[in-house]
């Protein structure tokens, strides 16, 4: 059996539910993605194209900081990335967070929470950042499945 991981970046805690939940479902380790400078209101404004969150998502090259790179990567096989859709894409920290590590044959299964994207082509932007790694599997997780569907979804990917 393969040992898993939920590594997850929210910025207003409903990714940071829905992955605690997965991990509970899945028996998964749980890992919080932190930006260095943590997220303000402000900065998450999206009606605002000079928050720090709009400047982030309309330059591709971002990478925000990260707080630390204490995951234990090679300790897992298969590790559940989740995220909030931000623009329709995972916000770029998650870049920041395969690029600090090498997921050189595992199994990323990507899930999201949104308030109204579905994952769009998230899994062909973040491939680059992930060499040797399969990513397989993206879902949103708004908190509308049953635990039995969250298992049956996680055991099928």
């Amino acid at each position: 059996m393969s040992k898993s991981l939920v590594a997850f970046f929210s910025a207003s805690g409903v990714t940071k539910r829905a992955a605690q939940k997965l991990a509970a479902v899945t028996g998964s380790d749980l890992y919080e993605i932190r930006p260095a400078v943590s997220y303000t209101s402000a900065d998450l404004n999206w009606q605002d194209k000079h928050s720090r969150s709009s400047r982030e998502m309309n330059d591709p090259s971002s990478r925000p900081e990260l707080a630390d790179k204490n995951a234990n990567i090679l300790a897992y096989d298969r590790i559940f990335l989740g995220f909030p859709i931000w623009w329709g894409a995972a916000p770029t920290i998650i870049n920041t967070f395969l690029e600090s590590y090498d997921f050189s044959g595992k199994t990323i299964i990507l899930f999201a929470t949104s308030g109204g994207s579905g994952m769009g082509r998230t899994a062909s932007v973040l491939a680059p950042s992930c060499p040797g790694a399969n990513i397989a599997g993206g879902r949103i997780l708004n908190g509308s499945l049953s635990e039995a569907e969250l298992k049956q979804w996680a055991e099928s990917v």
